[in-house]
Order: structure tokens, then C-alpha cells, then sequence
């Protein structure tokens, strides 16, 4: 039973809706994808889930995209366009690759989750944050094992000196009761998505929420409170409050790159202070009339904080800038099979 009954049920929204014609709506059927493997799709429409084979001519899929089918006159569906996607997520790839990756797809809100132990960490939240902000979904922390914390109000507090109005919520992800906390975020047609490393109850939480276990889940380390990798592929799933829920593999390497709004609206405190730095190209050092350094010294902002909007903001340059010149040698060579293939089928003709 998938529990999708109709396109509400799936996600649709008048954001997608606006982007058919009315040529479209008689000739082509929505379907969104809900499971994303190496060759192939599964699409969930209002009444079926296929299963579509991917070829190169289609464009770069994700699980949360929205696509539309068309039907052949043999009652076959394939696949007609991607529409445009209302937010993204999306990583510099893992390990030595320059290229970007992408992580889901027409999300609403993304669960943030951070676990109260030895293994808390607001440089990550922090970075963390600024991908959801770049994707333009809403962020809420999830701070996880309320039930091993000796202090679950002092990781709160620590949370939000990010950002007072951040949505932060304590939980035992084993309890149906503590999560309840996050019912305003799970409604109908709502995307949830579950961001954070590896052993910090991601899957713990996917499956308090469904009531079952889809996800496999392993415990931490004792020695240093990290965690086992446990989720290996992405998927979209219905909650019985009729919202759904994507849980992404453990990423404990997170590079930023085309991330730098998300990093702007992380920091907007430094942001802020920055606009009233004496000199224009201040580095936020030893300069006179830094803005930013009074606000360290007068305790209004944390070092550490500084130290890591400015790690976030040199990654997310290099690998910009990286991706950038992948992309202009991308095309570079494109222009070059092009011209090629012109070349060779005039010799050819002769």
C-alpha cells in the first residue's frame, strides 16, 4: 500500500500545477518520482507506480522531481519533461569529483538532525543550514536522544544563538509521543526531507514516523559517539498524517559549492555587521573600524562562528570556482565533437 490516492496526496501543488498548458492537461499525466536507482525511476502518478528505464536524452533526475508522461498508442507511458523544480538539493560530489550532485527535489521542509552527545557539533548545523537555506526549503534542528541528554535546554539554547528564530525541537526519535513535536511540519502533500550525519537518528526518526521499520538503522560508536552508515539509497514514502518523508544516505562529507546565498542567509548577523566595516574589502582581522571584530570583543558574536561562516565562504569559493571551469571545459569540448562530426560528415561527402 503506498498511500498515494491522488496528486494532493503526492506533493501537487499550484506551483507545478501553473506549469502545464491546457493542451498539456488532455494529452499528458503528472507523476513524481519516488525512488531514484542507477539506471532506472519509479514514478508514483494518482493511480499507478512505474517503473521507467533512464536514457540519455532525459534530463538529470532526483527523487521529489515532478515529470510528465505521455501515452504511446499501445497504452505505454514514457516520459515528456521535467518541470521546473520549486526548491533543490545539492552538494559538491563526494571525494575528488568537480561536479555537482544532486540530493532531492521539491522539498518543503528539511528536519536538520543533530544528536545531544559527545558528537554535537554547530560548525555542521551551521553548514547544514546553509544548504537548506540555498535549496529554499524551511529548516527546522532536530536535536535527537532527548532521552540521553542530561540537559536537552541547553543544546536548544546553543542552537538557536544561531538564529533566534530558527525552529528547534528536542525529541527521542524511538518515542511517537516526544516527535509528535514535528506534527506541524507533517501534514498533507508536505515533503519532509532528513538531513545529518551518519548514527544521529535519521533513520530512527523516518521510521517512528511511518510507524515501521523501512530503514535499517545501527548504533554509535561507544569511543567517540559517531555513527554507522545505515541508509544507502533515497526514497519518498507516505506518513499515515498523509505527508512524506525522504531519507538521504549519512553524509558525513558535505561540500558547499553554488551555496553562497545559503551561506549569506546563515550568517545575515555577519553579513549585517560586515556593511558597517570602516573599509569596504575588510577581512575581519585587525583592520581599524572592523564592525566584526567589535561585536567579538563586546561578546555579541561568538569567534567560532566567525571562523566558520569564513571556512564555509573559502570551500564554497574553490569549489565554485572549480565547478566552473568543469563546466567551461564541458562545453569547450562539446563544441568540439560538434565541430568534429560537421567536419567529418562534409569530408565524408566528398
Amino acid at each position: 500500500m503506498s498511500g498515494f490516492t491522488s496528486l494532493a496526496s503526492l506533493g501537487w501543488q499550484p506551483f507545478f500545477q501553473q506549469q502545464l498548458s491546457l493542451e498539456e492537461w488532455d494529452s499528458v499525466l503528472p507523476a513524481r518520482v519516488i525512488e531514484q536507482h542507477k539506471s532506472e525511476i519509479k514514478v508514483a502518478t494518482a493511480e499507478e507506480i512505474l517503473t521507467l528505464a533512464l536514457i540519455h536524452t532525459m534530463p538529470e533526475l532526483v527523487v521529489g522531481d515532478w515529470i510528465l508522461l505521455s501515452e504511446s498508442a499501445d497504452g505505454e507511458k514514457h516520459f515528456s519533461r521535467l518541470l521546473e523544480r520549486k526548491t533543490c538539493f545539492s552538494r559538491k560530489a563526494a571525494g575528488s569529483k568537480v561536479q555537482k550532485q544532486l540530493i532531492s527535489a521539491n522539498v518543503d521542509t528539511a528536519f536538520i538532525v543533530c544528536s545531544m552527545n559527545a558528537d554535537f557539533n554547530l560548525n555542521r548545523v551551521e553548514r547544514f543550514l546553509s544548504l537548506v537555506n540555498e535549496s529554499d526549503a524551511e529548516p527546522v534542528v532536530v536535536l535527537s536522544k532527548s532521552d540521553q541528554a542530561d540537559s536537552p535546554e541547553k543544546f536548544i539554547q546553543a542552537v538557536q544563538r544561531i538564529d533566534p528564530l530558527l525552529m528547534v525541537e528536542a525529541v527521542n526519535c524511538l518515542d511517537s509521543v516526544s516527535i509528535s513535536k514535528l506534527s506541524p511540519w507533517v501534514k498533507k502533500g508536505r515533503t519532509i526531507a532528513v538531513l545529518g550525519s551518519s548514527g544521529v537518528g535519521k533513520s530512527t526518526l523516518t521510521n517512528t514516523l511511518l510507524g515501521e521499520e523501512t530503514q535499517s538503522t545501527s548504533g554509535i560508536r561507544e569511543d567517540d559517539s559517531k555513527g554507522r552508515h545505515t541508509t544507502t539509497s533515497r526514497s519518498l514514502v507516505s506518513l499515515a498524517e498523509g505527508g512524506l518523508i525522504l531519507d538521504t544516505p549519512g553524509m558525513r562529507e558535505i561540500q558547499l559549492a553554488d551555496c553562497k546565498d545559503g551561506i549569506a542567509t546563515t550568517f545575515a548577523d555577519i553579513e549585517a555587521l560586515a556593511e558597517e566595516c570602516r573599509f569596504a574589502d575588510c577581512q575581519h582581522e585587525s583592520e581599524p573600524g572592523c564592525a566584526i571584530q567589535k561585536a567579538i570583543e563586546s561578546e555579541g558574536l561568538d569567534v567560532r562562528r566567525l571562523g566558520n561562516y569564513k571556512k564555509l565562504l573559502r570551500e564554497e569559493a574553490l569549489n565554485s570556482a572549480n565547478l566552473a571551469e568543469r563546466r567551461a571545459n564541458d562545453k569547450a569540448l562539446g563544441k568540439f565533437y560538434k565541430t568534429t562530426l560537421a567536419q567529418a560528415t562534409k569530408l565524408k561527402g566528398r
